[in-house]
């Protein structure tokens, strides 16, 4: 994976960094999802480089190889805010301080916190497979609550800790053949560490708490993003079905707005790497 590209860990306060990065070109930085680690863009990243690009891909706080501070009841320490910062402070030290960006799932959380805390950083950025948190946590339905149960479990205390280190490959489902054998590998032993795990959960607690909190506060106050915007969704998940067209909903929160389905499921670095980073090359060009 990842030929030609170097790894390096990066202090940055309370976190320690692992970062892939490589090319030559405008950056841009690639945020994976849950339960992923940067590892997942490994058929995406070669080929942004390809198209001319230095590319970024980390590890975020507590996923992967990353670390974070110790867990706190407030669950500030794995806040979208304090990862945003991690990403920040990252790309400072690689010498990039503005950088396009792209997030996937959990990582377009983090994608839409940066840009609204960091303006001036960032000079596009695409959201992959997700909405704002408050926009998904006020259109709760029966339809969501069934398909998204684990957003609930994952906020409770303990308790989903010792379910999934019990048997996380029971719990975790991955399939070799279609991550790519390194991807799968290196996603297999994040996903047996418990400090991972239990960070994991510390990202999504931290969703309905504090980072929604931070949202609400945005929303309230009319901030919105400002640079170009491209929400692309994968046609064989669930975001279009629950709550049609996700454009219209991220209109609510950037002014520059396009975007489409592509024809995947959720995992669209894995699942369609040649139509994701098509649309990403045009986009940034």
């Amino acid at each position: 994976m990842f030929e030609g590209f170097q790894e390096t860990r990066v202090e940055v306060g309370e976190a320690s960094v692992f970062v892939r990065f490589g090319g030559d070109g405008p950056p841009v930085v690639l945020l994976h999802g849950h339960p992923r680690t940067s590892a997942t863009w490994h058929r995406v990243a070669p080929r942004l480089v390809e198209a001319g690009h230095t590319v970024v891909c980390p590890d975020l706080r507590g996923y992967g190889r990353s670390r974070g501070p110790r867990f706190t009841a407030d669950h500030a320490g794995y806040s979208k805010r304090a990862v945003a910062g991690d990403v920040v402070a990252v790309m400072r030290h690689l010498g990039h301080p503005r950088f396009a960006l792209a997030g996937h799932d959990r990582g377009g959380s983090v994608a839409l916190r940066l840009t609204l805390d960091h303006p001036d950083a960032v000079s596009r950025v695409a959201f992959l497979d997700c909405l704002p948190l408050t926009e998904h946590l006020s259109r709760i339905t029966a339809e969501f609550a069934t398909q998204w149960w684990h957003w609930f479990f994952f906020a409770q205390p303990d308790i989903p800790e010792r379910v999934i280190t019990a048997d996380p490959d029971r719990w975790y489902h991955g399939d070799p053949e279609i991550m790519g054998t390194d991807n799968y590998n290196e996603w297999r032993q994040a996903t047996r560490d418990p400090d991972v795990v239990r960070a994991m959960l510390e990202d999504y607690r931290a969703g309905l708490t504090v980072d929604r909190e931070h949202e609400e506060a945005d929303r309230d106050a009319g901030t919105r993003i400002g640079c170009p915007a491209l929400v692309l969704w994968s046609l064989r998940d669930d975001l279009e079905d629950l709550y049609g067209d996700p454009l219209a909903i991220w209109r609510r929160w950037a002014t520059d707005v396009r975007g489409r389905g592509i024809d995947s499921g959720h995992h669209v670095a894995e699942q369609a790497p040649e139509a994701l980073a098509a649309a990403l090359i045009d986009f940034l060009k």
